[in-house]
């Protein structure tokens, strides 16, 4: 598939990856356009829930499970674009539903969409199994509900999670901005955590990892890079992507 970007310049698009994304959420969209090699397109079908404010953190747990009700409508949409893989891209859904749930809401995303799917959480889980990552410093934006549901859903994966932070303050998540991302992915490092997992769709952080990756001495995984990688290893294109992060720069 050719097509001219911005600049007038033909590119070939390889494989086609669609993601489900909260309808207040504007950071996945920039953050994987960045990151993604040119050989890849990317369309966003957004869920929709009438529960409050996107993002604001009163109200986020109604919302997060709200938006599976319109989980159908968005899946069908993506579909008519005939994507090579899809992802759904909010990792709070996860948690909420639990990990001894995740193959049930992956068996409905799979049918719901017709192809190859996979949730943000599943691509984390793969990244820092790839990563061979046992102890892990955790960093979330959440309410403290949903932060409790995901140190649950990493101790039910496997993982001890030594170290844990969450972001102090945070009105809405949508509003927050990398430098507050990184410190928060400081403050949740402990020296015997083997990688940082820095949680999250809609808290910007693409700008930040090799950055924290230098600070810390060890990998940093975010929501946004995983589900790139997860991406990029499902439809076969493993070219290194440089510039984000240990796990997207040793994709080949």
């Amino acid at each position: 598939m050719n097509h001219r970007d911005i600049a007038g310049h033909v590119r070939t698009t390889r494989a086609r990856v669609g993601v489900l994304v909260p309808a207040g959420n504007p950071t996945i969209e920039p953050e994987l356009y960045r990151m993604a090699p040119p050989s890849v397109s990317i369309h966003f079908a957004r869920l929709e829930t009438l529960a409050g404010d996107p993002g604001a953190a009163d109200g986020m747990e109604e919302r997060t499970l709200g938006y599976l009700d319109s989980l159908p409508a968005a899946a069908r949409s993506l579909a008519a674009v005939k994507p090579d893989v899809v992802v759904l891209s909010h990792t709070a859904v996860s948690y909420l539903t639990g990990f001894p749930n995740e193959p049930a809401l992956l068996d409905r995303l799979v049918e719901l969409a017709g192809t190859r799917s996979f949730t943000a959480a599943g691509a984390i889980l793969s990244a820092l199994r790839h990563l061979g990552v046992r102890r892990l410093a955790f960093a979330t934006p959440y309410p403290e509900a949903i932060g409790a549901a995901g140190l649950a859903y990493w101790t039910a994966a496997g993982f001890d999670v030594i170290g844990h932070r969450r972001l102090d303050g945070v009105v809405n998540i949508y509003e927050e901005t990398e430098e507050r991302a990184h410190a928060l992915g400081r403050a949740a490092d402990v020296p015997g955590a083997e990688a940082l997992l820095i949680s999250g769709t809609g808290l910007p952080t693409a700008g930040i990892v090799e950055r924290l990756e230098g600070d810390l001495g060890k990998p940093v995984v975010t929501s946004q890079a995983a589900t790139l990688w997860q991406a990029l290893r499902t439809v076969g294109l493993r070219e290194p992507v440089p510039g984000y992060g240990r796990l997207l720069a040793e994709t080949a």
